[in-house]
């Protein structure tokens, strides 16, 4: 996620300058072709070019505006986990309750239902983060930006994040398991099945955190709808399709228009195409880089740092002072 006002515009030509380097080949071939060679039967109406160029600009628009909302509905979904994570924190200390009074015994219980969520979290943004065919990191502009930031589930291993919360032997468990997500909520119904036999948890409290737990299932199940259906490829390549083609027309279409300027007026086909073209190519490139809001990228959803925000909160309800720091962005990049 960005967390400055804007890219810089030094920044985004940089981000697409491929864009607009082979956009510049496109308009400069045409038109040495068309003046300097005499081959004026190059030029094209400019009506067609303009039926084309309206054709792309509703499939980009299209685009962009589903792209922002899987983004969107990513961010909701993260909200709604840091919300529920609060109230987990509180049920699991206010609702687990030992009519013995053993307060040492109950906040080992406490805690252990607290750190296994937050390893909830630390294994669910791993899964999320592992890479798909469709998604756009292998792309050169991607690669190139990713030397900008850091992706925290790139640069450590899932186990290692994962040992400061669970025991030996949940760790030995959690990490045969394929889904490790899904096995630490099982986990967690477990133990508080085990915590109403035993007479620590009342009736209504076992049944309002069983449907907590039911709630971290939703969410999970929606991020991973998100990251494992693409946007749909036929809308995503007829949406590069329109673009390429149009920006390969544009400056044919632009000839004969700026020839009537003047004895140079043709020589404007050049900027004048680049620049028509670099505002349709870069609306397709946003767009594509919307796509996945969990892949990696630059505009991802920052779950590295909502989790550490749930884990501070969290650690904090359970009276703990040597928390971790906040996660911060690098280059105005929070992840």
């Amino acid at each position: 996620m960005h967390t400055g006002s804007h890219y810089r515009i030094k920044e985004f030509l940089l981000w697409t300058r491929r864009n607009i380097i082979w956009l510049l080949v496109l308009s400069i071939v045409p038109t040495v072709l068309y003046e300097v060679f005499d081959l004026k039967w190059l030029a094209i109406p400019w009506l067609p070019v303009a039926l084309v160029g309206t054709a792309a600009a509703f499939i980009a628009g299209f685009k962009n505006t589903q792209t922002y909302n899987r983004l969107w509905e990513a961010r909701m979904i993260w909200g709604a986990i840091v919300n529920d994570s609060r109230t987990w924190g509180i049920m699991a200390k206010d609702f687990v309750i030992d009519p013995a009074g053993k307060e040492g015994e109950l906040y080992a219980v406490h805690k252990r239902l607290i750190y296994r969520h937050i390893a909830w979290l630390t294994a669910l943004r791993f899964q999320l983060r592992q890479p798909r065919p469709w998604e756009n990191l292998t792309k050169a502009y991607a690669k190139e930006y990713r030397k900008n930031y850091s992706v925290p589930e790139w640069e450590t291993k899932l186990d290692e994040q994962l040992r400061p919360y669970l025991s030996g032997e949940e760790m030995e468990y959690i990490l045969k398991k394929k889904n490790r997500a899904t096995q630490l909520l099982s986990l967690q119904s477990a133990e508080l099945r085990e915590l109403r036999r035993k007479g620590l948890v009342d009736a209504y409290p076992y049944v309002a955190m069983e449907s907590v737990l039911k709630d971290f299932f939703t969410h999970q199940g929606k991020a991973e709808r998100i990251k494992n259906f693409p946007y749909p490829r036929q809308f995503a390549s007829i949406n590069m399709f329109f673009i390429v083609l149009f920006s390969i027309l544009v400056p044919f279409g632009m000839l004969d228009e700026f020839a009537k300027v003047g004895i140079y007026g043709v020589w404007l086909t050049i900027p004048f195409s680049v620049v028509v073209g670099w505002v349709f190519t870069s609306l397709e490139q946003v767009g594509e880089s919307t796509e996945n809001p969990f892949e990696g990228g630059a505009n991802d959803i920052p779950m590295a740092a909502l989790s550490r925000t749930i884990e501070i909160d969290l650690r904090e309800m359970l009276e703990e002072t040597e928390l971790p720091p906040a996660v911060e962005p690098v280059n105005n990049i929070l992840m």
